[in-house]
């Protein structure tokens, strides 16, 4: 990104935005004269992590030499507000600069006659930053609020010159559903690292055969940073790669919500001290968390009867400490109050945790990660979280029920976990589109069972990489893979479970497990 490596390699996130900061706005000016900020029509974009620095932006031509009803938008994907039940934020692109763009919604396809102003953030990336050229992205953001829970609306998004609502435009609108008052059954869907491939879009289809209500993606989502070590200097860096990812992933994210947290490959230096700017241009995520500054990809929301919280392990990581500590302990102590109300809460069954890196894992790539141990682990036992979903290591692979760092409970496929009484179960699904990685041990999965006694792996500290033989590596399989939860609510007194099953880019089912809680 444009950091030499000797000074990427002792920078902080925050070092190197500045550093970049400095030597791109310098050379801007100098080459082009006049650095504005918010020339594009339709506004721009500047986080609040940005403001101070200034994005450097280009005068652009006016939206007014363009013809509207020639640009049709793109890339759209859904976010659920803090309240899942009334609010929904619809985002998209477009691949110039448009005016007046909107959002018309309704309860028919032939009545969109409710329509909701958009805000547009633009993202200037300058040559030099990575692999391209100067370019500018426009993505739009429309939130929406006061709806019906448990409802369908049919939506289009639009412009200036593009109105969904007119007849030759029909096939361009999209539908979502609200989460309902009440506790009923559902499913959802979960993966980490995807990426644009083939895989990646083998996946989204078939993710959407399952009807997810919602789908966790859970940390490394594009891949525009290709190298990963929160460090700048990679000259493979291409924002342009969002564009791709957006669009590949359209076909399921403009229906289901796509509730991202945050990996190491999201760390972008250039837009933003903490990494996160070019993130917030393009996703609109609750705004419950701890930190909106420096932590954007931490929230929770509540689905029926299971509340999910997505965390940022950049905060906690030893392995890869470009962003360590940024937080200053708060996210942490946020967690634990969210944990805190969400077991008080007495229409809440399940608590459901995802971010990136493992807390539990025997991949020879990345294994686990010992800040997360450190920090989340005791609070996952003590208030007895259902189910931890991590990404980072590109393979599946499922736990024993830990407690304590030892197992309670072995938990074959097709068995039931009582996390109130035993412990937590964590579920690495890592496989959704970028290349594998491999383990020390062989694959162990439903129809192909090679169970072993232990396996060899390691944990990331605070001083280095440290060897260690586990015993709770139950399942594991090395190929394209992505997590389907079905969660089915019981009366008072009686077990609700989470049906947990891993689902192979074949469709095969390669584990199955429940996790069982008496209802409240």
């Amino acid at each position: 990104m444009g950091v030499p490596d000797q000074l990427a390699e002792r920078m902080s996130m925050a070092e190197q935005h500045e550093y970049l900061r400095a030597r791109f706005s310098r050379r801007t000016m100098i080459r082009g004269g006049a650095v504005t900020l918010g020339a594009v029509t339709g506004g721009a974009f500047v986080p609040g992590a940005v403001a101070q620095a200034a994005t450097p932006t280009r005068t652009f031509a006016s939206a007014a030499t363009v013809d509207g009803s020639l640009v049709a938008p793109f890339g759209r994907h859904l976010a659920y507000g803090a309240d899942a039940r009334t609010e929904m934020t619809i985002s998209w692109q477009v691949p110039v600069a448009v005016k007046k763009p909107f959002v018309r919604i309704g309860a028919h396809p032939w009545d969109l006659s409710r329509k909701i102003e958009a805000e547009v953030r633009t993202l200037y990336t300058p040559a030099g930053v990575g692999a391209s050229g100067d370019h500018t992205q426009y993505y739009v953001h429309a939130k929406l609020s006061h709806l019906k829970p448990g409802r369908t609306y049919y939506y289009g998004v639009g412009h200036q010159g593009f109105d969904p609502a007119d007849a030759h435009l029909a096939g361009t609108l999209g539908t979502f559903t609200t989460a309902p008052a009440h506790k009923k059954p559902f499913t959802f869907t979960a993966f980490g690292d995807q990426g644009v491939s083939y895989h990646g879009l083998a996946n989204d289809s078939l993710i959407l055969g399952q009807n997810p209500a919602f789908h966790l993606h859970a940390g490394d989502i594009a891949y525009a940073d290709p190298a990963g070590q929160g460090k700048s200097a990679d000259t493979g860096f291409d924002s342009r790669v969002w564009d791709q990812f957006l669009a590949q992933t359209e076909s399921v994210a403009k229906s289901v919500p796509w509730m991202v947290s945050y990996g190491n490959h999201d760390m972008e230096a250039w837009y933003s001290p903490n990494g996160y700017g070019g993130e917030e241009a393009r996703f609109t995520l609750p705004d419950n968390g701890p930190d909106k500054k420096n932590l954007p990809g931490v929230y929770s929301f509540v689905h029926g009867n299971t509340a999910i919280i997505s965390l940022d392990p950049n905060d906690v990581s030893f392995e890869i400490p470009a962003n360590l500590g940024i937080s200053g302990g708060t996210q942490t102590k946020w967690f634990e109050a969210q944990l805190k109300k969400y077991r008080a809460a007495k229409d809440i069954d399940f608590i459901v945790v995802f971010f990136h890196h493992c807390a539990y894992c025997t991949s020879t790539a990345h294994a686990s990660e010992g800040g997360v141990r450190q920090e989340w682990v005791p609070l996952f036992e003590k208030y007895t979280v259902d189910l931890v979903i991590n990404g980072h290591n590109h393979q599946y692979e499922r736990t024993d029920v830990i407690k304590g760092d030892k197992v309670v409970k072995k938990l074959p496929i097709g068995e039931t976990a009582y996390p109130e009484t035993e412990g937590v179960v964590y579920v690495t699904a890592g496989a959704a589109g970028r290349s594998l990685y491999a383990f020390t041990a062989p694959d162990s999965y439903e129809g192909h069972l090679n169970e072993v006694d232990s396996v060899a792996s390691f944990i990331n500290t605070k001083d280095g990489k440290v060897n260690e033989t586990v015993a709770w590596s139950r399942v594991r399989y090395l190929n394209y893979s992505f997590l389907r939860v079905d969660v089915e609510p019981a009366p008072r007194g009686h077990y609700a479970k989470l049906k947990v099953s891993g689902i192979a880019e074949t469709g095969d089912r390669i584990d199955h497990f429940t996790v069982a809680r008496k209802a409240k």
